[in-house]
């Protein structure tokens, strides 16, 4: 096996790792107190992960390379200066564009995992890895956003009548309409 590329990739992956988490940090504060922060606190458990995935380079012996992490951070920072439709505030466009990339982050994260499992062998070499777990959690994550994403993606697209609002004071309903689910409304 070829430690060096397997370096560089983790590396890369790292880098990414935390250009998500502190995404996810960032529209779990921007969200905080409604239905959306609270699974946002859920999905910003990508710490945890990124912690997870350091240490396993550290046990294989790799390197962290500090500046893509840095450029990963200030790549999250400069994301925040893109426009969004309003020129001071948080908009529908800003929730959407951040749990889209959320989204990519959870799927890009599962298919690392599996790539870590299989590819690299490393299921065979870190017996105390679950990767099957954190591959699962992946999932889950995923699985918590997704209805909100799809109302983010409605409010900030298809010019929803509430724009977002409800989405923002409790997604509850509108998330157990996207489910087919009942309400007590």
């Amino acid at each position: 096996m070829d430690n060096r590329l397997l370096g560089i990739y983790l590396n890369d992956q790292l880098a990414a790792g935390v250009l998500w988490r502190e995404t996810a940090r960032r529209a779990q504060r921007n969200n905080d107190g409604s239905d959306l922060g609270h699974a946002l606190a859920q999905v910003a458990a990508i710490a945890e992960d990124v912690a997870t995935f350091e240490q396993i380079m550290q046990r294989l012996g790799v390197r962290r390379n500090p500046v893509k992490t840095a450029l990963a951070t200030a790549a999250e920072r400069a994301g925040r200066l893109k426009l969004n439709g309003r020129l001071t505030s948080y908009s529908p466009l800003s929730r959407f564009a951040e749990l889209d990339l959320l989204t990519y982050g959870i799927e890009g994260k599962k298919v690392l995992w599996q790539n870590l499992r299989d590819c690299a062998r490393l299921g065979e070499r870190l017996l105390d890895v679950d990767f099957d777990e954190l591959i699962a959690r992946a999932q889950r994550q995923r699985d918590e956003i997704e209805p909100f994403r799809l109302a983010a993606g409605a409010a900030a697209l298809g010019g929803s009548p509430a724009d977002g609002a409800d989405l923002r004071r409790s997604s509850g309903g509108f998330r157990a309409r996207l489910l087919g689910e009942r309400t007590s409304h």
